[in-house]
């Protein structure tokens, strides 16, 4: 019946106007806790890649609350790869509902499988929603600011969302991870205080002003920093109207992930990205 109520949160969000999510749910990287083997998107998870010199650091894409691996990643993933990365994808925290710390320190665990079979020093993060959040909690307080070169992030919610209606779109299911994600939580009081982008990481945030779940939708920016790029999408695609639960299928975000992977900092706000494929 929890499955069934997962679905049931696809529906509740086209309700909403929100959009659905473009593929089900019911993968998950541990079998005991899965009924399926987990999907991986489009190119990634080969193990026997190795990065080259072009492109030395592997790829993690982070999913959002509510989704899994493959959800809508097959795009960016698929772009990724063809560029010449190697793509490694996650499910973590019982489909992004566990405590965003718990869900840290399985990130920190596929890091670390990732750095051990491929020989790379470090790894960049492309995640989304929550995705591009939670890997915040990693870099600070879980060794992450040694072994992350780059965080980038579709619409994080990094000062939380206003959109309490977030906290019930399961029916009697608690969402841990949606508790931690209101702009009144004390996981985000903890996780800003101080040095928001520490470390040498680069930070990207791209956010989307038509964004109804992370409200309002300047939450996803950091404060700023050399080492940080808030770059809202608008600014560059003025007619993009991509709902938050699509936006790793846009290319505009896409090419601006690529940006930033492709040279040291984060995005450069003078880039232009091609807004359609």
């Amino acid at each position: 019946m929890f499955f069934a109520r997962l679905k049931l949160a696809a529906v509740l969000v086209v309700l909403a106007g929100l959009g659905a999510f473009s593929a089900g749910f019911g993968v998950r990287a541990d079998a005991a806790s899965s009924p399926t083997a987990p999907v991986s998107p489009y190119g990634a998870n080969d193990w026997s890649c190795e990065p080259d010199a072009a492109h030395p650091y592997p790829v993690i894409l982070v999913h959002g609350t509510y989704g899994d691996q493959q959800s809508v990643n097959d795009y960016l993933s698929w772009y990724l790869s063809a560029t010449g990365y190697c793509v490694f994808a996650l499910d973590y925290g019982f489909y992004g509902t566990n405590a965003i710390k718990d869900s840290a320190a399985e990130l920190k665990v596929f890091v670390d499988r990732v750095l051990a079979a491929t020989g790379a020093a470090k790894v960049s993060f492309v995640g989304h929603s929550q995705g591009g959040t939670m890997p915040r909690y990693y870099i600070k307080y879980l060794g992450g600011s040694a072994r992350v070169d780059d965080l980038i992030a579709f619409a994080p919610g990094n000062h939380g969302t206003t959109w309490r209606a977030l906290l019930t779109l399961v029916p009697g299911f608690t969402c841990r991870a949606c508790q931690d994600l209101m702009v009144d939580s004390d996981f985000l009081d903890d996780l800003n205080a101080g040095d928001e982008s520490p470390g040498s990481v680069s930070y990207t945030n791209i956010v989307t002003q038509v964004d109804t779940v992370v409200t309002p939708y300047t939450s996803g920016y950091l404060a700023p920093a050399p080492n940080v790029a808030n770059i809202r999408i608008q600014d560059y695609c003025p007619s993009n109207a991509t709902q938050h639960y699509y936006l790793p299928l846009d290319p505009a975000f896409i090419r601006f992930a690529a940006d930033a992977l492709a040279h040291p900092g984060p995005a450069s706000t003078s880039y232009r990205p091609k807004c359609s494929w």
